[in-house]
């Protein structure tokens, strides 16, 4: 079973700020709530083919994985995939709101193998719950860090 999950927020900072912040690996362990570490494994700057090494605790687990950039338009829109623990594509997107401020949606999506295949639902409902925590840790990041908190 496939695992699709999409989550989006608003953020009251100029979407060049937000995507800029976001897509900086070094900035990971800042707004990703289960994230412990990433480390560069291909030099910076960051570019189509760089290779970001990420260890995280997730479902009471320690995971390890090494991302590799797919796509990267900056400002616009990032795309990282790993094969291990099982296939999986991260991307985030961003756009500008009436408001301002930056719409962005946080992607992930793969197909679970081995014994993961079978908690498939129960891992969607936990990335989508870790996602919101992770998209509201970067709004409070972003917006708290400026002096602009609503």
């Amino acid at each position: 079973m496939p695992v699709d999950v999409e989550t989006a927020i608003e953020i009251n900072r100029p979407r060049a700020e937000v995507a800029a912040f976001a897509a900086d690996p070094d900035n990971g362990t800042a707004w990703y709530v289960n994230i412990t570490s990433v480390e560069w494994v291909t030099p910076p700057p960051l570019a189509v083919g760089s290779r970001l090494a990420f260890v995280a605790e997730f479902l009471g687990r320690r995971i390890a994985y090494t991302y590799e950039v797919r796509e990267l338009v900056p400002g616009r829109r990032f795309v990282m995939s790993t094969d291990r623990p099982f296939p999986m594509e991260t991307s985030y997107s961003w756009e500008d709101t009436l408001s301002g401020g930056t719409r962005m949606v946080l992607r992930n999506r793969g197909v679970p193998s081995g014994f993961s295949r079978v908690t498939a639902p129960a891992m969607a409902a936990a990335m989508r719950r870790a996602n919101v925590k992770d998209l509201q840790r970067l709004k409070e990041v972003l917006e708290v860090g400026s002096g602009r908190s609503r």
